[in-house]
This record gives structure tokens, sequence and C-alpha cells, in this order.
């Protein structure tokens, strides 16, 4: 381990860095990784004349990358950790009362601002490799600024990182200096060796690890996605008794990480998450093996749901895993994809804020008085969707009132630091008695699955899921439960709990559904295994569960599908007394109409929902104010189809869209199916009063209720400008057909209109009416629109076709000055 008398490239500006935070309350510092910014920075800063005496927090992105930096600038100091500089991580703090640089997760330092708005004893906070842009980070940047804008101009902020782009950051921070360091690394030979199924990540790793250990001579660093990814190919690389293969991921206990970051008699392979990737220092690493995936987090608004996906890294990521390969010399990085994916690969990671759960968000903001995010400055906005999907949420745990302000139980909650859906199951069961087994299963819930392993196909029926795994907690002291055992400790000595606590199902599932109120859930009518869900959406036992079939439950671990009911992975059954008793207070009678398709009658009944799930239902008698609603809900369902269109309705339409489109200046009504349906309560709700089911639909006379929407003056002037007859030389009123509000057709027998020149027109002389010349019989004789045309052209064939035929109309050698007639010669004779 490097001493503190080894020179490292950050050196060359600390000097800069804190002038520059003497004369400005933010600064950046842009420096590579392997410069030493982490572990340099916060001594050198610890002896500036503005800090004075006050302390220095420092935030990292990852417990283990806390730790690490914590332990390491301890030993720089020849001092033991919890001295000058200590660390506060989640179920673990070694700070005393001397300490001066104390090394903290993000997550924490917002609950610290929470408790101490002014950070009294602060005089910096530095902000370490924050491109990864977590949403904590994101957080408690806005927080430290509201403090050093309202409350404390001297506290300084620094923001540090190796990949970030300054500009937007700086901006965010009032236009403050950025002070830039050069790196110091090896020239690192990058190959790309093709693209691996995502279902084979660790056996291309495994191959990618073996081409590693036979090209170079040191240790290996290999990036995959998850633990499971991680024990699959340490088992794969197993028949390499000459290695030492470390699994390096969050979760594993302090002596498992440290073997895996220091080096040791054998060579090692290092199977590592991103918490590799930056802050922590792994030493002798000559070659790194990229998987290109990682896991990260993915919030669904819609169904409240966050699931861990495994995708593709960014090319900055990429960039800063190539790079541990050329911290000692020049190194390899074999990367498990082609050139050209790397091209594919997004610039940067997206923010967090983008796509996370904002339950844990939303409830610090309203605990620091903000209901309106925009007061603060962000690099990156929350979503509208996420936020209101995060405030829903809070109401249902009864964290935050309509308002969006805190309640009595939010209070409560606010004492427990962890995601609110946990805050609220302490908060419960601090209240029911029993806060050893709410601090076990809060355990349970945060940390990895102990059972996560474990077949259930052999596995008896179960009322709850958690039940085996409180059991196994309380009987197994060995590694799989260490964490678990280690988060339990830590709220048991927060509570105040008693060392032993009884395992009662019922207990179990009523604190299980205060911490996910959206998650009841109830069977499906003849329909086992598949459940509806509080919000609507649809959910199925799985395999892995051992709740075979219960009326009520809990969702307790849900896997959302993208286009399919999702997973219930493990659950927890609830009786309906239990049901009534937690939910029912909410859930107040209310009426619903509808119409039952398959009876074709009117369905009233009584219902109290929880959500989209009905709690208690009656039947009730229809009465005229559920008839008019439920036949306009029915209407927008099925269509216009299900009236009665008269010719008479059908021509009305037709007339006015022909003058619509013609006379658009007028202001005529656009009757469109689209339109008709939108204002269904405007035209139609009027002539529902006396209706009473589906058949009185056909007998609504839509004529009339058309006709009423154009009042008095409109019908006067819809006579007028397209009339539904037109008078003809022989006296007769034809009718027009306007057809679907084209080109109005006069079908006329020939004889009755000898004499005629002009063409009649409508639309104010806009539109001319096509003719149908019609035989004695009715039948078509011919087509026109130019009626003079007809006679001096047309006719004289016309004539000699049809004269032999019908001998007893007249068909004149001059039509211009024959009378018309609508009669025969005997009866003009």
């Amino acid at each position: 381990m490097p001493d503190n008398r080894t020179s490292l490239p950050v050196d060359a500006v600390l000097d800069d860095l804190a002038q520059v935070l003497g004369a400005s309350p933010c600064a950046i510092l842009q420096a590579p990784p392997g410069s030493g910014k982490t572990t340099r920075v916060p001594l050198a800063l610890l002896t500036a004349a503005w800090l004075g005496d006050k302390h220095i927090l420092m935030l990292e992105p990852r417990r283990l990358a806390a730790t690490g930096a914590a332990r390491y600038m301890a030993t720089l100091l020849g001092e033991r950790i919890g001295a000058t500089v200590g660390y506060t991580i989640r179920y673990d703090r070694q700070v005393s009362a001397a300490t001066r640089i104390e090394v903290i997760t993000e997550g924490l330092l917002t609950r610290r601002m929470q408790a101490d708005p002014d950070l009294t004893d602060v005089g910096l906070v530095i902000f370490d490799e924050f491109h990864e842009r977590s949403l904590h980070a994101d957080l408690a940047l806005a927080l430290c600024r509201d403090i050093q804008l309202g409350l404390r101009p001297d506290l300084r902020i620094l923001v540090m990182s190796a990949t970030l782009d300054a500009g937007p950051v700086a901006a965010l921070l009032g236009d403050c200096p950025i002070v830039t360091a050069t790196g110091r690394s090896f020239p690192v030979t990058v190959r790309h060796l093709g693209d691996p199924d995502e279902r084979s990540i660790a056996a291309a790793t495994a191959r990618g690890v073996r081409i590693a250990l036979d090209k170079t001579g040191g240790d290996i660093l290999a990036f995959l996605p998850g633990a499971g990814d991680i024990h699959r190919c340490r088992q794969l690389l197993g028949d390499r008794t000459d290695l030492r293969i470390c699994p390096l991921f969050g979760a594993l206990s302090f002596a498992e990480q440290q073997a895996a970051i220091l080096p040791g008699d054998r060579r090692r392979v290092v199977l590592a998450t991103n918490v590799a990737e930056t802050s922590l220092t792994i030493e002798g690493i000559g070659a790194v093996v990229d998987s290109g995936w990682e896991r990260r987090p993915r919030f669904d608004a819609a169904r409240g749901m966050t699931s861990l996906e495994t995708v593709r890294i960014s090319q900055a990521s990429a960039e800063q895993r190539a790079g541990r390969a050329g911290r000692l010399g020049p190194g390899l990085c074999l990367r498990l994809w082609s050139s050209g994916a790397h091209g594919a690969l997004l610039p940067q990671a997206p923010p967090e804020i983008i796509q996370a759960d904002l339950a844990p968000f939303a409830f610090e903001l309203a605990l620091w008085g903000i209901t309106d995010p925009s007061a603060l400055a962000w690099l990156d906005a929350p979503p509208a969707g996420h936020l209101a999907a995060a405030h829903r949420l809070l109401r249902e745990l009864g964290a935050l009132d309509n308002a969006g302000l805190p309640t009595v139980i939010g209070r409560k909650m606010a004492h427990y630091p962890a995601h609110p859906r946990i805050a609220r199951l302490l908060a419960e069961a601090v209240a029911a008695d029993c806060p050893g087994l709410g601090a076990d299963l809060a355990a349970l819930l945060d940390e990895r699955d102990i059972l996560a392993d474990r077949s259930t196909q052999q596995m008896n029926g179960s009322e709850c899921d958690l039940i085996d795994r409180l059991i196994l907690l309380q009987r197994d002291r060995s590694e799989r439960t260490a964490a678990v055992r280690r988060a339990a400790g830590y709220w048991r000595r927060r509570l105040a709990a008693p060392g032993v606590t009884a395992v009662e199902a019922g207990a179990v599932s009523r604190l299980l559904a205060a911490a996910f109120p959206d998650r009841l859930a109830r069977r499906r009518s003849n329909d086992r295994g598949r459940y509806l869900l509080r919000h609507g959406h649809g959910a199925r036992l799985s395999p892995r569960t051992r709740v075979t079939d219960t009326e009520w439950l809990v969702a307790v671990d849900l896997e959302k599908r993208d286009s399919a009911d999702g997973l219930i992975h493990q659950a927890s059954a609830l009786a309906a007394i239990e049901v009534e008793a937690l939910f029912g207070g909410e859930a107040v009678w209310q009426r619903e109409v509808g119409w039952d398709d398959r009876e074709t009658r009117l369905v009233v009944r009584e219902v109290r929902r929880v959500g989209a799930i009905v709690l208690q239902e009656r039947p009730a008698k229809p009465t005229p104010q559920d008839t008019v609603p439920a036949l306009l809900a029915l209407v927008r369902r099925k269509g216009l189809d299900l009236f009665d269109w008269r010719p008479q309705a059908v021509q009305l339409r037709a007339r006015v869209r022909l003058l619509q489109r013609h006379l658009p200046e007028m202001g005529w009504p656009e009757w469109s199916d689209a339109t008709l349906l939108a204002t269904l309560d405007d035209w139609l709700a009027p002539w529902l009063a006396s209706a009473k089911g589906k058949a009185d639909l056909q007998r609504v006379d839509l004529h009339a209720a058309l006709a009423a929407q154009l009042g008095h003056r409109r019908q006067k002037d819809l006579a007028r400008l397209a009339p539904e007859s037109l008078p003809v030389p022989s006296g007769s009123q034809i009718r027009l057909d306007y057809g679907q509000g084209e080109v109005p057709v006069l079908a006329v027998k020939l004889q009755e209109l000898f004499g005629l020149a002009a063409t009649p027109r409508v639309a104010d002389g806009r539109v001319a009416v096509l003719i149908h010349l019609l035989s004695p019989a009715g039948r078509p004789l011919a087509v026109t629109g130019d009626l003079a045309g007809f006679w001096d052209t047309v006719y004289p064939e016309v004539k000699k076709e049809m004269k032999g035929r019908y001998p007893k109309h007249p068909w004149p050698d001059d039509p211009w000055t024959a009378p018309a007639t609508r009669h025969t010669r005997s009866r003009r004779s």
C-alpha cells in the first residue's frame, strides 16, 4: 500500500483548489481515475483557513467505496479508523469526537440534513464520483445548495468526477470555477472479442478471463452485471487451483471485500460488479475483462414497480473500466462486444432521477417542506409521471396528506432512514408492539433474499413466504444470513427490540400490508393463481412462492412483465376480516351502473372498493338518474350504429355536412361520428329522459334531436341553402338525395324536365345538382350535370331508343318547347 509520500497527479492542483474554495462557495474538480482525488483532496483541505474547525463530509455512491476510502485515508495518517477520518454507512458507523473527515453514503446525508438543516459543524461537503448521477446525489446536491443560499453562505460545496460534463453542473452552482487535474495512467490495449448472448454472460466472461490469464502476468479484474453472474463465472473458473478467485459486490462482508481488494500469495481474478468501476482501488490489476453489462433499476410509474434490468453500459463506464488496467503499467482490456457495438453505446448512463422510484425522493422533499420540486435547482427535473406515482404511494402509506405535507404517521416514519415502505413497516411494528418482528422483516425485505438459491418445488404450501425466512434468520448463523442479521441488529437497536421474537403469521401479514398497501390483491373469480392488484393490473403466482391459493394476499415481491401479468414471487395471505380491518376505512359505498352485454340489460349495484378491487357489493334498483348516464356510456362504447338511422336523419347530417364544406364562413356544425360521440351529453341526453333500456335507443328520433341543435334560424337557412326537395317544370316536388354530403342527386323522370335548360344548384349556387334522368318506368337513362348539353346531344339518341318502348309517353322532337309532364299522352289528351 503506497504511503503518504507517494506523488499523485491530483497533488499538483491541491493548492489551487484550496484557494478557489477560499474565494468561491462552490467548485468542481475534474480528475481522471487513478489521480488520487478521493483520498488526497479531503486530507489536503482539512487545514484550509476557510474551513476553520468545521468538518468535511464526503459523499460516496457505494458503501464499499465509502469504507475503503475512509480506511485508506486513516492509514495515510497512521491512525485507526474513527479518529481523524471516519465513515457512516447503513448499519455501521465509525466516528468519534475527534473525527474531522466523515465519509458517508449519499442517502444518509439527506437524513443528516433533515435532522440538522444548518449542517452546523460542517464546512465542506464533497460529492465524489458525481458523474454516476445517483438519485441521492442529485437530491443531496439540491438540498446542500438550498442550505448554502438560504442559511449557510459559508458552507462550501465541491463536486468531483472523472467523466462529468462540468458545464451544466457549474451553471447549476452559480457558474462556479472548474479545476482540472491531469491523470497518470499507462496505455491500455483494448481488444473487442465480439457480442455474447445476454444469457451466456458468465460463460463469455470466463472465456475472456482465460484469454487474459494467457496473455498477461498480473491480476485480472472482470466486470459482470450482478452477484448471480459472478457466482456462475466463479464456478466455471473453479478448475484453476493456481488462482485465487475473489468475488466483489456490495453485499459481501468486510473480510470478503478486503480479500478481493488486497493482493495475496497467488494470482488473483477479481469478479466484480460496477462497485469496482470508480473510487475503489484494487491493487495489482494488469488486465480487465469487461462483459459490457450492468444491472440498472427501472421504475414503471403506471404499475408502481421497480425491476432490475440487465442493460448495456455506457461508453463512459467502458472507459472507466478499461482504465483500471493501466494503473501500474501497460495493460490489456478485453471487451466482450464488437467495435461496431461500442459505437452504439450511450455516451453516458442516464441519470437515476429519470428512471427511478421517486418515493424516497418525494418523501425527503416533503419533510424538507417542498411540495413543488421546481423550487430547487436540478440538473434533470424529476419526471412528472414518476413523481405522481411517488405521491400516490406516499398517500397510500399514510405518509403524506392530500396537500403533499407529512402526516403524523409520516413524521414517525422520518425517524427511520429507509425506503418509505420499510419506514412504514417499522412505524407500524412499534405501534403494534412487535418491534423485533418489524426489525427482522425490514432487514429481510431490504437485503438480498436469503432463500434466493433454494428450490421451492419440494416445499409445502404456506400462508406467507416470509415465515420461512424469519425462522431461518433466527436459526442460521452462517455467512448466508450475515448481511440480513447485521441489518436486523441495526433496526433492533433503533427500535429497542427484545432479542427473541415470536413469528406469528397474522402479525407478519399486517406489517406487510402496511408496507405494501398498493400490492393488495384479490383472486380473480374462478381463476386459481391469478389476481387483480389494487391499481387494476393483473398478477399471477410464480413457482417461487409457497403461497398456493388464497382469496386475498399482499404481493411482496412482484416482478413486472411488459405485456403480461406480473409474477408474484413472495406473498402473504390475508384473511377477509383483516382486509376489512386494514383497508375498510377507505372503502365507502358507491353506486355503479353498467350494461350486461350478455343479458342486454342495465345492471345497478352498490360497491365498496379499494382501488380497483371490489371489497363488498350488493344489488340496487335502477332509477331514472341511472338510466341516462348508462345509456350514454353504452353508446360511447358501442358506437352510433346502436341507433335506427332513418333516412330523414341521415339526410339531415348530409345536408349540414355539405354546407359545412362549401359555406365554411357560416360556421355550420361538424357532425362526424367522432364529434357526435364526444358531445352525446349535449344533443342526445335530453331525448333519453323516458328511456328505460337499450331498446329505447332504437326509438329515438335522431332527426328531431339533431335539428334541435340547429335552432329555428339555422333550420330556416338549411331549408333555403340545402332544401330537402326541388320543384321541377312538371309541377312535381322531387326529393334530393344528399348521399354522404357529397354532390346532391335529383332523380327525376325525363319528361318532367322538358323545357328546363339550367342545371339546378344549391348551397347559395356553389354546388350543381347531379341529375339522374329516369325512364317512365323509373329506370336510369342518363346522368348529367349539364342539362342543356343533354337536350342538344344525348336526348335524340335516348328518344330514338325509348320511343318504341314507351309509346304512351311523350318523346317530342323539340324538348325545349314541349310541355313538361308526369302523365302519359292518353291522360294529356
